[in-house]
């Protein structure tokens, strides 16, 4: 089967975990700190503002209680997103409140957010889809002016940035995601960027228990015998979201590859291109604007009809070739009550778009046989 996403991982990684087994230490800890450091460089933000957790969501979930979203408010989002981003605002007790996308690059434009802002709007979480900022440089001058704080969804965009600076920095959070499909991957973990400091001291209090620190052990080392080192006070309650030395171990062997993982990704994109582009009842994704670069995540391709689209998708399953649809739609969902938004490009895209395999690990001929079982059935459907 080719898929639409796999990891990319083998014997480096696999040592890198062997020497913290050797360590005895498999916990939160050095590594934990080092890889939240290496990370830190690769946004060019300082450490103290990133912290390294068990999961994106758990960094979605955790943006709510920083905020302070509750009761009466509502948050704006794309409908085209992962069900983390909805489900992290009903558990804050407030509203989901979907905007529209662009039709070409399939992010929240700022005219998209306008529309569905009001006075209870109390945050916004933008998506880059597939790795493309969008136009996160105007929204996050729109929040800043409204006072609104800006959640940036860089799940699939460790490797994007507008103009030099990474995406996940431009808002007051940033959260990615290193889940078993992700470009870099440690199994299960994310990242948790918070661009105040006593919000990102926080943030490492509510994501261990609301303690100063992961272990009493390191409490110790400090204490100079002052007081009982496993003595604590709890200013907040908080939960257990920390990551560990065995997944950041393996999460620094795939940050040194991103680099190699991102040109590879690119080079499939344009292989698609080259081969699908100018075909009749098929569009390929739009150029990127000057000065944006992209993950280069998904590889999505648009159809005349929902018809021809579910016909392509099970034409190349019975070929051995995988595809998808990410995301469905959110306000479809009924325990969102959102079922009567308009939004046209959303649901337009949602029916009528495709993606095709785009892992680093795709080989040429892979590639090519994919856009050739594509074309195949267009054709043969128009």
């Amino acid at each position: 089967m080719i898929n639409v996403t796999q990891p990319s991982v083998g014997a480096e990684e696999l040592a890198a975990i062997g020497a913290v087994f050797d360590s005895k230490w498999l916990g939160s800890g050095p590594r934990t700190e080092e890889f939240e450091a290496q990370f830190a460089e690769h946004l060019g933000v300082s450490s103290d503002n990133v912290l390294f957790l068990n999961s994106a969501t758990s960094g979605l979930f955790l943006t709510m209680e920083l905020v302070g979203v509750g009761p009466g408010d509502e948050v704006v989002l794309p409908s085209n997103g992962f069900i983390a981003n909805a489900n992290c605002v009903v558990d804050a007790g407030a509203r989901p409140v979907f905007c529209d996308i662009d039709d070409e690059t399939l992010n929240p434009r700022v005219e998209d957010i306008l529309a569905v802002l009001t006075p209870r709007t109390r945050a916004v979480i933008v998506l880059h889809y597939g790795g493309y900022p969008g136009e996160v440089e105007k929204i996050a001058a729109l929040c800043a002016e409204r006072g609104i704080a800006l959640i940036e969804d860089a799940a699939v965009s460790v490797a994007s940035s507008a103009h030099g600076r990474r995406c996940g920095t431009f808002g007051d959070y940033g959260i990615w995601s290193f889940d078993a499909r992700k470009v870099i991957t440690t199994g299960d973990g994310g990242m948790l960027y918070v661009r105040d400091p006593e919000g990102a001291r926080r943030a490492r209090r509510l994501a261990y228990h609301g303690l100063e620190d992961r272990s009493s052990f390191t409490t110790a080392a400090k204490s100079q015998h002052r007081h009982l080192w496993w003595s604590f006070e709890v200013e907040d309650i908080g939960r257990r979201l920390v990551g560990n030395d065995m997944t950041a171990a393996m999460g620094m062997v795939q940050l040194r590859r991103l680099g190699g993982f991102v040109d590879r990704r690119r080079a499939i994109g344009r292989r698609y291109d080259r081969a699908l582009a100018g075909v009749p009842g098929i569009r390929t994704p739009c150029a990127l604007p000057e000065g944006h670069e992209s993950t280069h995540y998904f590889y999505w391709l648009r159809f005349d009809s929902q018809e021809i689209r579910d016909g392509v998708s099970e034409d190349l399953l019975a070929q051995g070739i995988y595809t998808s649809w990410r995301y469905y739609p959110l306000h479809r969902v009924q325990r969102y009550e959102a079922t009567q938004s308009v939004l046209p490009v959303t649901d337009a895209v949602s029916d009528t778009a495709l993606l095709l395999p785009a892992h680093q690990d795709l080989l040429d001929d892979e590639v090519d046989q994919v856009a050739r079982e594509v074309v195949k059935s267009v054709e043969a459907r128009r």
